[in-house]
């Protein structure tokens, strides 16, 4: 590699992630590696995306849940740099490498030898008065749903621009093969495998029967209009960014160009989570 730069993201809510991070700086330090380390406290994440520079890394290391991995990927795609995360969480659906294991694993990538997986995004463009009022890439989902509880909003539905139907419900769930493990499958949404190109579109708590989960393929866009409601209505991005919605925005959502690159991940790797993490039974009497 011609330039030997390394951000470490540690969750500062993981009591692990400090000493692990000092561990990590060392192994690289003496590797010939720049090492900075950044704490990141789990919330905030807009206000933390704009102090960290991500430019000219070379590696990211993630010390934490998948929601840390989930900050370091927004900031990392468009740049193609890996992420190399280490699971000091509960789930580990995305940080897939074990604490105890990161020596061999980091060595193996330093080495050329590391299985890479690589995660489609979803992009979301807000357009409101024809003007592009946010935008935003997210490595889950992108929700579009009602600021309070129980409560429903109305919102029209297209693909290719053609007329799926109006929606009634708590609101909408657009999420990546990645993410259709979570949100999107707490909602009843299928389960996809990670190289997935589509987006699957997931009602909350849809008015109508007749409403299911969709996929689609990455060769178009879906777009959300906001219809009148007698509620807020706001989106977020992984769960970690928000944007308040008003009447007649558009929600523009696609598969964009670049993606996340995930170190040391493989299918054996997420097929064990879902059996491990999920209670993945695969048969009546598992």
């Amino acid at each position: 590699m011609s330039s030997k730069n390394c951000l470490i993201v540690a969750n500062s809510f993981k009591d692990a992630s400090s000493v692990l991070g000092k561990e990590i700086s060392s192994f690289l330090s003496d590797r010939g590696w720049n090492v900075r380390v950044f704490s990141y406290n789990g919330q905030d994440a807009l206000e933390n995306a704009v102090k960290t520079s991500f430019e000219g890394m070379s590696l990211v290391v993630t010390l934490g849940g998948d929601g840390t991995v989930l900050f370091a990927s927004r900031g990392c795609a468009p740049l193609g740099i890996p992420v190399f995360a280490v699971n000091l969480g509960e789930f580990g659906f995305l940080a897939g490498i074990k604490k105890d294991n990161w020596r061999k694993s980091l060595q193996d990538f330093l080495d050329g030898k590391s299985s890479l997986s690589r995660r489609h995004m979803v992009r979301c463009v807000v357009e409101r008065d024809g003007k592009d009022v946010f935008h935003c890439s997210g490595m889950n989902d992108v929700t579009v749903s009602s600021t309070a509880a129980s409560r429903l909003i109305n919102v029209d539905v297209s693909y290719a621009d053609a007329f799926l139907g109006p929606f009634k419900a708590n609101g909408l769930i657009i999420a990546t093969a990645t993410g259709s493990t979570a949100y999107s499958a707490a909602a009843g949404g299928p389960i996809m495998s990670p190289p997935l190109d589509a987006l699957v579109l997931t009602p909350i708590s849809s008015f109508s029967l007749s409403a299911r989960p969709l996929v689609f393929s990455s060769e178009e866009k879906i777009a959300v209009t906001v219809k009148p409601s007698r509620v807020s209505v706001h989106l977020s991005v992984d769960g970690q960014i928000n944007f308040d919605l008003q009447e007649k925005d558009r929600v523009l959502l696609y598969i964009p160009e670049y993606s996340v690159t995930l170190v040391g991940y493989t299918l054996e790797t997420f097929y064990s989570a879902l059996q491990s993490k999920l209670n993945w039974s695969g048969g009546p009497r598992a």
